[in-house]
């Protein structure tokens, strides 16, 4: 055989042994690299759900970490709001105070109640006797002070000696003292007889003393020069702001 032949049946042996050789590693299923492959993909796959899970911890953590925020700001707020509420209550508080204290100096009406009795001294007095109603005898008196003087309740007359004061009409009471200012008059009628003659103890009487409440010296009006008929009927009114209901019982 000759030396080329030979080389060929080597080359062909060399060939044949190395497909026997793969054929032989296949059907042992040496398959090792396939399987180091999926064992780096299941391990990529768990480094990825690791970091998936790390990912959501994180957002998780954010999330709280911006609601704890969210809630300090709602308090910081709140406190804030208390705060301003609570100046606000104050100042209204000293609003209302200083609104009662405006209140309470106004002293307009307190002056006429702090008006001084009217007394003979600072007035003048005169009785007239008129036609209607019967039998009565009008008071008049005038303030000739420079201030305000108060009738203070009803004249206490005096018809010659006679030693008592006829009673009050208490229906007459007006609803306010009568307050005279200088140059005013105030009035009061006096019942001097029954109009029926029904009255008894009857007499004439030519002078007359009006006696105020404040026990000073009494005022002395004039009468008609034939005096005026009185007897035990007789009354008088409280002091009045006009004639009307100064003769008006």
């Amino acid at each position: 055989m000759s030396a080329r032949t030979r080389r060929t049946h080597l080359l062909a042996a060399v060939a044949l042994t190395a497909v026997t050789l793969t054929l032989t590693a296949c059907s042992d299923g040496q398959g090792t690299r396939d399987e180091g492959a999926s064992t780096v993909s299941t391990s990529a796959s768990q480094k990825s759900g690791e970091s998936s899970t790390e990912t959501e911890q994180v957002a998780a953590a954010g999330s709280k970490g911006t609601a704890g925020s969210t809630g300090s700001t709602g308090t910081s707020g709140s406190a804030n709001a208390s705060n301003s509420s609570g100046s606000t209550g104050v100042s209204g508080s000293k609003g209302s105070k200083g609104t009662s204290a405006a209140k309470g100096s106004s002293g307009s009406d307190s002056s006429k109640s702090l008006s001084a009795p009217c007394t003979s001294a600072s007035t003048r007095v005169t009785a007239t006797p008129v036609s209607r109603p019967l039998n009565h005898l009008l008071l008049t008196v005038t303030n000739t002070g420079s201030k305000n003087c108060d009738l203070v309740g009803y004249p206490a007359v005096q018809f010659g000696e006679a030693q008592s004061v006829p009673p009050v009409f208490e229906d007459s009471k007006p609803q306010a003292v009568v307050t005279l200012a200088p140059g005013e008059s105030g009035y009061a009628g006096v019942l001097l007889a029954a109009a029926d003659g029904s009255g008894s103890n009857g007499y004439t009487a030519k002078t007359l003393a009006v006696h105020f409440n404040d026990g000073a010296a009494s005022a002395k009006p004039s009468l008609p020069a034939k005096g005026v008929y009185v007897d035990d009927s007789i009354g008088v009114t409280y002091w009045q702001s006009t004639m009307a209901d100064a003769l008006t019982w």
